[in-house]
């Protein structure tokens, strides 16, 4: 006991000091990074339908998704720009070719029918595409509480597979999502897993987030 603070060690089952009510280190250690490139989810060149306001006063609208946080994004693109979805945009600090400015973080409930349908897809194709990112996820995940783990909060993962994982990880880290998949038995699939908590904490029916910068 330290501070009044511990929790339950998962990788050696001994007591050692933690925050009791502190959130667990989100992988990207909680820093409020900003996205750099996102990806187009739908683009409106006459703005939003509900904007009453005359034709010419409306602004187009991009709806997009971060390619690192996984934040919504909603953009104005510059003048006779026209985007698609799927198409990648950069929004660094550094010149935008076809973005004007940032207008704000989007609700979910306020994507169009077009960008939720590309939602899912496209959360698909960045966990794929980062996979060593995700994979590091599982070897390096801790405990949250004397109770709970960080690998408890992956869809369809429950003690049982944690402590599989826990215990292959110590052997040697895992290289890729195949290689959880063999190595831990009746393992979901890691990807779709994975993804399907990026959609859980978008959907903010998660109270904690992993994956996520919202």
């Amino acid at each position: 006991m330290e501070g009044g603070f511990r929790y339950q060690n998962f990788e050696n089952r001994q007591v050692i000091p933690l925050y009791r009510n502190s959130h667990f280190i989100k992988m990207e250690q909680m820093q409020k990074t900003k996205e750099e490139t996102v990806i187009v989810l739908d683009f409106l060149p006459n703005g939003y339908a509900i904007d009453t306001r005359p034709m010419h006063m409306k602004t187009p609208i991009v709806q997009t998704i971060g390619k690192e946080h996984f934040s919504l994004l909603e953009l104005v693109p510059k003048k006779d720009i026209f985007l698609q979805p799927g198409e990648e945009v950069y929004i660094g600090e550094g010149k935008r070719d076809k973005i004007h400015h940032i207008a704000g973080k989007l609700p979910i409930s306020k994507l169009t029918s077009t960008a939720r349908s590309e939602l899912e897809s496209t959360i698909k194709e960045l966990v794929r595409k980062n996979e060593s990112r995700f994979v590091e996820f599982f070897n390096k995940s801790q405990p949250m509480t004397t109770r709970m783990h960080q690998l408890e909060l992956l869809p369809g993962l429950g003690k049982k597979h944690m402590w599989e994982i826990i215990e292959a990880r110590k052997d040697r880290p895992f290289e890729s999502f195949e290689d959880i998949k063999k190595r831990v038995k009746l393992m979901p699939d890691p990807e779709k897993v994975v993804s399907k908590r990026v959609l859980l904490e978008l959907e903010g029916s998660e109270k904690h987030r992993v994956f996520v910068d919202v």
